[in-house]
């Protein structure tokens, strides 16, 4: 999943993407309310991890220009204040969920991966295909029984793979969901992972490469 942190307190800010990092989400960050908008104008993001207070622009005109677009992304809104109204006006300015700061880390990543759920179709906790099982909250992998020992990128692509259910998944989607902004569209770090995730999961094969489109299951 692609996960925006609008937040900024920017030590906050870095230890909450790096957290998401270790779930396996392709994190990227934001310092101010107009630096939010430009990554939410350029890239399709599953949620929106927005603090309310940002500077040049506030978090609820942010959430104002999102449900005027229509947008898709699911919004965690984050505040000092944890009032009543002050969730309230939150919640009908357009978030889908608010979280008082100080928050349980923990708390922020189970708050997360539910509005990550509703931001598409609907789909198991638990993924299956071909032998291969993943459960998706305990961010384990098998293949017929064996638990396979994954690094956060390969899970991350396998979970990119089993969640398209058969259909191709080209480079360049890859690339958006499973790692950041950061990352240089031209490397072979795709076809690197790709590599070893195939081998850990064994024989026989079960990761289709289809030439010139990308890859399915």
């Amino acid at each position: 999943m692609r996960i925006l942190v609008a937040e900024d307190e920017r030590v906050l800010a870095d230890l909450v993407a790096e957290g998401l990092r270790e779930q396996a989400m392709a994190v990227d960050v934001a310092y101010d309310g107009a630096d939010a908008l430009e990554h939410l104008a350029v890239n399709d993001y599953d949620v929106l991890v927005l603090d309310r207070d940002m500077p040049r622009v506030h978090g609820d005109e942010i959430c104002r220009e999102l449900a005027q677009r229509g947008a898709p992304v699911r919004i965690l809104m984050l505040t000092a204040s944890g009032a009543v109204h002050e969730r309230v006006t939150g919640l009908n300015l357009g978030a889908d969920d608010y979280l008082a700061k100080p928050f349980a880390f923990d708390e922020l990543v189970a708050r997360v991966r539910t509005l990550a759920r509703r931001a598409g179709p609907p789909l198991p906790p638990v993924l299956e295909h071909d032998g291969i099982t993943l459960d998706t909250g305990r961010r384990q992998a098998f293949r017929d029984g064996r638990y396979l020992p994954l690094s956060r990128k390969e899970y991350a692509v396998l979970e990119v793979l089993m969640r398209a259910r058969g259909a191709v998944v080209s480079t360049e989607e890859l690339l958006e969901r499973a790692w950041d902004e950061h990352t240089d569209p031209f490397t072979t770090v795709v076809k690197v992972t790709m590599s070893k995730l195939r081998s850990k999961l064994g024989d026989p094969p079960v990761i289709v490469t289809v030439p010139g489109s990308g890859y399915r299951l």
